[in-house]
């Protein structure tokens, strides 16, 4: 097989992965909220126990807290 062939079908799986990532972002998108969990609130104590630093819901806390305490020291 030539080589250009083994190009064109890594360009194709390539494709088809990205095109399925974009595909199920979507449908996560548009999946609703199960009943039961429209007003459910995350506890800030427990999510400041978690370890991961990339969440974003960690991070918003965060910046939130950052927040509070510039306006406290302005005081």
């Amino acid at each position: 097989m030539p080589q250009y062939a083994y190009i064109i079908i890594s360009v194709a799986i390539i494709v088809v992965f990205v095109a399925l990532f974009f595909i199920t972002f979507v449908i996560n998108r548009r999946t609703p909220v199960p009943k039961g969990c429209e007003h459910i609130k995350i506890d800030e104590d427990v999510c400041g126990a978690c370890n991961v630093t990339g969440c974003s819901i960690k991070q918003k806390f965060d910046i939130e807290k950052l927040k509070k305490e510039i306006e406290e020291e302005d005081k």
